[in-house]
């Protein structure tokens, strides 16, 4: 696929990654979307399935929810119960997570290949 990069389209390309990268950018919040999508649902669990701090999962949950892609529903108790779960907003991310993935075991794979051979 060929595109036309001149100045002005690479200044869109740059400021368009920026602010994806804003969104889903750091170790955890791409991981976090894929915990959901597989039905992982609350605060501990999530805790549990990624092995991630408490205050990091806290603070990457409120960014996410801040930028639409994680809905936080409250269940009032006893106890009180809170579910996560993905808005509409974060299917868009559904290729991007099948490419990295892909990425992910292509680059896997070669680096396994260039250790056997050494």
């Amino acid at each position: 696929m060929e595109h036309d990069f001149n100045n002005k389209t690479c200044q869109f390309a740059l400021q368009s990654i920026d602010d994806a990268l804003y969104v889903i950018g750091g170790k955890w919040k791409l991981k976090i979307i894929i915990a959901l999508k597989s039905g992982v649902s609350r605060f501990n669990e999530l805790q549990r399935t990624l092995g991630i701090s408490a205050k990091m999962l806290s603070q990457d949950l409120k960014d996410l929810e801040l930028n639409e892609m994680v809905k936080r529903e409250i269940h009032p108790g006893p106890p009180v119960v809170i579910d996560y779960y993905l808005t509409n907003h974060s299917k868009h991310l559904e290729d991007l997570l099948a490419s990295l993935r892909n990425f992910g075991e292509i680059h896997r794979g070669k680096l396994k290949e260039e250790m056997a051979g050494i």
